[in-house]
């Protein structure tokens, strides 16, 4: 019998926060991936191993402050970029430039980078013309976007010949959920904290609810009116507590958001998310259609280790798509894959 022997992909974490860390923990397991170093502006982080601060001993890649990416990118024959530093694509566009420029395929979790169309039309244009230009793919996804609000419906949809609308409801316990998630959704303000923070774009809650709508109507082929979304707080309605905040009764204890994408003035998609403290965590998805379909998850998605696992899964969709800035729409879907 002949072995044949495969080609490790070399690949650089960009951020090594907590969803860069996780990402990098599961990496390391894959005999398809060689762990070449990260890139973060930590001074903590800075210079030392990866295998050390992920807790699984030396790998021998190094962490290089992003001012030192250039050379670095440039040096190191990366294959792929996992990129999990922030939200927004214009924050984003420089760390993705000199990922491309490099030569090196992106994968991110920058939600806004899932559909960019919406908010960045200019930049995304430029980076999809950046990335066909240097030969490489650049693909937004995640758990969310990427996955329960528009993926994963999507696909539920192969079984039907007509559909007239689709609601997704995401409930989450946000006791259970890391600092950040927390404070994030604004846990422990007041209401009209909360609102100011909003407005000020000092607290976000849940960022997608749009570019997840348009996400699934390029998918399904429908061309949508209007998109709009909102978030508004859940007030505690007696005292409450997680692991990092203390609520007192008429304060925040998170989010109800709701998304709906309109064909005329008629709710076609409709995407609604209730993360707060004590609720139930879970997902579901009702299609009203030929045939009606409703499908739910009793465990809920974790939102972590589930974003993790969608990006390690799409590393080798991506490296074998067609050049460009493309969406979950243009990638055969993933799923697990522990070899090449």
């Amino acid at each position: 019998m002949i072995l044949l022997s495969v080609k490790k992909l070399n690949v650089v974490i960009y951020g090594l926060g907590a969803i860069g860390i996780l990402i990098a923990k599961h990496l390391v397991g894959r005999d398809w991936v060689s762990l070449v170093g990260a890139i973060d502006i930590d001074p903590s982080k800075v210079g030392k191993d990866v295998g050390e601060i992920i807790g699984v001993g030396s790998l021998g890649a190094r962490v290089i402050h992003d001012d030192k990416a250039i050379g670095f990118l440039n040096d190191a024959n990366v294959d792929v970029i996992v990129h999990t530093v922030t939200t927004y694509l214009d924050k984003a566009f420089p760390q993705l430039e000199k990922a491309i420029k490099a030569g090196a395929n992106v994968v991110s979790t920058s939600e806004t980078l899932a559909y960019p169309w919406y908010r960045f039309p200019d930049l995304a244009n430029k980076l999809d013309d950046l990335a066909k230009k240097h030969n490489v793919t650049v693909l937004g996804t995640g758990v969310n976007p990427g996955f329960i609000f528009d993926t994963l419906p999507a696909f539920l949809s192969s079984v039907c010949v007509d559909v007239k609308k689709i609601t997704v409801t995401r409930s989450i316990n946000a006791a259970k959920r890391r600092y950040p998630f927390q404070k994030k959704y604004g846990l422990s303000l007041t209401p009209d904290e909360f609102h100011e923070k909003m407005s000020r774009g000092e607290i976000t809650a849940h960022v997608g609810y749009a570019e997840s709508i348009l996400l699934i109507s390029s998918m399904l082929g429908i061309k949508l009116d209007k998109v709009v979304e909102r978030q508004e707080p859940v007030i505690a309605d007696k005292h409450m507590k997680t692991q990092y905040f203390d609520i007192p009764e008429g304060h925040v204890a998170g989010i109800r958001g709701v998304g709906i994408g309109y064909v005329s003035d008629r709710e076609f998609i409709k995407l609604e998310l209730i993360a707060s403290v004590g609720r139930s965590d879970y997902d579901e998805i009702v299609i009203d259609g030929n045939p009606p379909l409703k499908w739910r998850n009793e465990y809920g998605t974790s939102g972590d280790v589930a974003t993790a696992a969608m990006v390690i899964n799409a590393i080798p969709k991506v490296i074998k798509a067609r050049p460009g800035l493309l969406t979950m729409k243009d990638i055969t879907i993933p799923s697990f894959k522990l070899r090449l």
